[in-house]
């Protein structure tokens, strides 16, 4: 199971689509991110058993670690390859200690950071035309080459429909007009909540 690294993503404390979650599940789901980091400097074990059957389904996630609001992290499964509860505390780490475009965070560093989580809904086959701007996330492959692009990019970068999907196939390494060549385009939502502290 492979850990990828996502766009930068500006910190935003919002949800894509419907409230899924509830505020303490959000809470767990945020507190666990926290203590994977520290445990890692710890050098101590957390438990990974899911405290309820709704956070241990198996879902794609992406961890977003930001430090004075500067990005310091961001890794994610795309693809639902463990439970959420598991897969939080995996890529809450990786982003910490494993994201090569940054310096691993650092003891000072840790108890400051704030963190976003963007929960993954299944992907499933969508027609380029039924795509929604700031409510889906695409992932498209073909012949062994995949990029994903999480809900939040178009809306950030005022891209339209047919932007995003060029992007999407540009992140898996396909010519841009992949997409209408035989790619395979799946959708896919994200609730996204998190942190702000005062700065």
């Amino acid at each position: 199971m492979s850990l990828l690294r996502s766009s930068p993503l500006s910190v935003n404390s919002g949800r894509l689509s419907g409230e899924e979650f509830s505020q303490q599940e959000r809470t767990i789901l945020l507190r666990l991110a926290h203590d994977s980091i520290l445990s890692a400097f710890e050098g101590r074990e957390i438990p990974f058993r899911a405290p309820t059957a709704h956070l241990a389904e198996p879902r794609g996630v992406f961890t977003s670690l930001y430090f004075r609001g500067e990005l310091r992290g961001c890794v994610g499964y795309a693809l639902p390859v463990s439970d959420l509860y598991r897969a939080v505390a995996d890529t809450a780490r990786a982003a910490a200690f494993e994201d090569t475009r940054f310096h691993p965070v650092t003891l000072q560093e840790a108890p400051d950071l704030e963190i976003e989580l963007s929960i993954l809904s299944p992907p499933q086959p969508m027609p380029a035309e039924a795509i929604e701007i700031g409510r889906h996330g695409l992932l498209i492959s073909r012949a062994g080459h995949r990029g994903l692009l999480l809900p939040q990019v178009p809306t950030e970068h005022n891209w339209d429909c047919t932007t995003f999907l060029e992007q999407t196939c540009r992140k898996a390494g396909l010519p841009l007009d992949a997409w209408k060549n035989g790619a395979i385009i799946e959708a896919f939502t994200a609730e996204v909540f998190g942190e702000k502290h005062p700065q």
